[in-house]
């Protein structure tokens, strides 16, 4: 009799933790499945994909084919494609700096005969910002001293026209001209601003190649070509790749006029006080200017860019 009590007993544990075991997963799965709709995050969205990137079955850069044709060609064109369509912050913001600066470049790049699609090379070289490389490439176009002073930009302590977008992209002209009258060849030649003519010659020929796809080369020269080709077909239709931009959200151009100056300037925010700007818009308008005032000895002729009035808002002086 004891030892059938004592089973029943034992039984009765046996249920009873195994009522509680079920009662408490039940409870679990409850509160999970409320969490999960109630914040999103742990039930992944229905209707969120990710597609591999529409890529046209033809393409070029200033006019001349990219061999797609061969595999380790798309796969370089592709991982451009993916990598800006899906690097959303960066994309987002070259759209819109875009608005306001290709125009400038873009009527550059015509007068001095260089193709259009170079404007994607300093998108690529500098995200159309005047930024500075560890290897102090300035600017838009990213140049280095020497052949800045070689195409003619000056370099002072108070004044670097690497940061002037305008003269910065003739100098890039002059320099894509050289390269393309060395290698007849466009894509060459920008692939030459990258890695340099002397760079891009010497594997030419150690490799006895003749085009540009068909180089070993540098993972980021390897990759710049391919790059602007990207920019250049996604910003063709932005729409198609998901950036969903309106107009009023890129960046308006500037609207300026010109101040000829040709004496030394005591204090810039002095001289933006004249023209009812403050210090900080000077600067924004003309970065080439790299002190807070102008020697100026031999008496040259600059032209310092001034927003035309009411179209840009002024933050007041501090009373």
């Amino acid at each position: 009799m004891k030892n059938n009590s004592k089973k029943k007993i034992k039984y009765i544990y046996y249920f009873a933790g195994f009522v509680s075991t079920l009662i408490l997963m039940t409870l679990l799965s409850f509160t999970f499945n409320n969490s999960s709709k109630s914040d999103g995050k742990t039930e992944f969205p229905q209707n969120y994909r990710v597609l591999v990137p529409h890529i046209p079955e033809e393409l070029d850069f200033c006019g001349e084919e990219v061999p797609q044709f061969n595999f380790s060609v798309f796969e370089r064109i592709e991982r451009e494609f993916i990598v800006n369509t899906y690097y959303h912050s960066a994309t987002i913001l070259y759209l819109k700096r875009a608005n306001r600066w290709f125009p400038v470049i873009k009527k550059i790049l015509e007068e001095n005969g260089v193709p259009d699609d170079f404007k994607f090379i300093a998108l690529a070289e500098s995200g159309l910002a005047n930024v500075v490389s560890p290897k102090k490439a300035v600017g838009f176009w990213q140049i280095l001293k020497d052949p800045a002073k070689k195409y003619g930009l000056e370099i002072t302590d108070e004044v670097d026209e690497r940061y002037h977008v305008e003269k910065s992209t003739e100098a890039a002209c002059k320099y894509l001209l050289d390269s393309y009258e060395r290698y007849g060849n466009w894509t060459l030649a920008a692939a030459s601003y990258n890695r340099g003519k002397n760079g891009i010659t010497k594997q030419l020929e150690r490799q006895k190649a003749n085009n540009y796809y068909n180089l070993v080369l540098n993972e980021e020269t390897n990759r710049y070509v391919p790059r602007a080709i990207a920019y250049k077909e996604i910003f063709k239709n932005p729409k198609l790749y998901g950036f969903d931009i309106s107009d009023s959200e890129l960046y308006k151009p500037f609207n300026t006029y010109d101040v000829k100056v040709n004496t030394p300037v005591k204090h810039w925010a002095d001289f933006a006080a004249k023209y009812k700007i403050n210090y900080t818009t000077l600067k924004l308008f003309n970065p080439w200017l790299r002190e807070n005032y102008m020697t100026n000895k031999k008496g040259k002729t600059y032209y310092i860019k001034i927003p035309s009035q009411n179209s840009i808002e002024i933050i007041p002086a501090r009373e």
